[in-house]
């Protein structure tokens, strides 16, 4: 019986830490985006770690990886279940951390392939811990499946093949797309709400300076402000979330107007996407006005999508000589549509019908 349950543990813990990872390395920079997250003030206030996130996104999907096919064969069981615990031990804090304290929506468990509440990943991370646990009681029942150079070389496999698909998936796009924005994804119908799909409940919470300190009333505490309390600042506690399209923060703003309605029905729309223009790869930035006149040639009208600011654009749009017009959208929002930056997107009509990564240019087929 104890066997039995302990070799059922070895079998759930490897599949689950393999598939985990695998699909984090799938999408390395978005992970990497979500421990960023975690570094930022509103959680830990480590802003210091930002800049190497991603480099720490890879390591430890590769790691969840590789740990779950030691597991699986065998390989150093005593290190490979010290580190098993340790590692879940790490993901419980975490999960439990964003759940008490509501400060990271989504642990970015499963990447963008299956999204769960701060409290389902920590349950999740509750019951992994749980048979991590019945193997650390029972290391002497995990025997290697294979010899000892069989054993060794599908463990160093899986570090050689987790590292090429890391830089594979780096330099190109990931080579499967979970998110919002994926070829076939029309836009605006991405942003509909369904009829009839429940509404969030958000309650107005009113923030007044008394005797020198900061205090929150509810609506129905106004009638009983202290006298002399003076108003500092009003915001909303949700207290039911509502249903949220999965595409919701997207705009194609220009001198204070949203043009996303207009230029979604293009029939022949490029699309030059940076999050950040500071950041963008200077190689990539190069080959954008040779596309755009190839582009433009061919009946597309081209654009750029960013959330740097008007200074940033004209600096970039002089530095490289492009000749686009640039709309704002929100640096989440372009995250999302494109890991790369700068990436390439062709919409037709709404639709998103092909997305490259820089190094990827000469694959569009316009």
């Amino acid at each position: 019986m104890k066997n039995s349950i302990t070799q059922f543990s070895r079998l759930f813990v490897g599949v689950l830490f393999i598939i985990s990872g695998l699909i984090k390395l799938n999408d390395p920079v978005g992970f990497s985006y979500k421990l960023a997250e975690y570094f930022s003030e509103p959680v830990f206030n480590i802003p210091f770690l930002e800049p190497l996130a991603l480099g720490l996104a890879i390591f430890l999907v590769i790691l969840e990886v590789v740990l779950g096919v030691a597991l699986l064969v065998g390989y150093k069981a005593k290190t490979t279940i010290w580190s098993l615990l340790l590692l879940i031990v790490f993901f419980t804090f975490l999960t439990f951390y964003s759940a008490y304290f509501n400060v990271v929506k989504d642990c970015g468990c499963f990447g963008d392939a299956l999204h769960l509440t701060p409290w389902q990943s920590f349950t999740k991370d509750v019951v992994l811990l749980f048979f991590i646990l019945v193997l650390f009681f029972n290391q002497k029942l995990i025997k290697p499946l294979f010899s000892t150079p069989k054993t060794n070389f599908s463990v160093y496999l899986s570090v050689v093949l987790c590292a090429f698909m890391a830089v594979w998936v780096l330099n190109h796009n990931p080579i499967k797309d979970f998110r919002p924005y994926k070829v076939g994804t029309n836009i605006e119908k991405g942003m509909e709400i369904p009829e009839g799909a429940p509404k969030s409940v958000v309650e107005m919470i009113f923030i007044y300076k008394v005797n020198g300190v900061d205090k929150e009333f509810t609506e129905k505490d106004l009638m009983n402000i202290p006298e002399g309390a003076i108003f500092v600042d009003r915001k909303d506690k949700v207290i039911t979330e509502g249903y949220v399209p999965p595409i919701h923060d997207f705009t194609m703003t220009k001198e204070d107007s949203d043009y996303k309605e207009e230029l979604l029905k293009e029939p022949k729309l490029l699309v030059f996407v940076s999050y950040d223009l500071t950041l963008a790869n200077p190689d990539g930035m190069q080959k954008l006005e040779k596309l755009n006149q190839e582009a433009k040639a061919q009946g597309y009208k081209v654009i750029a999508m960013t959330a740097s600011g008007i200074d940033e654009i004209a600096k970039t749009k002089k530095q490289y000589a492009l000749n686009v017009d640039f709309y704002f959208c929100d640096a989440t929002a372009l995250k999302t549509i494109e890991r790369a930056n700068p990436s390439v997107v062709v919409i037709q009509k709404g639709t998103i019908i092909q997305k490259v990564h820089y190094n990827d240019i000469d694959k569009l087929a316009l």
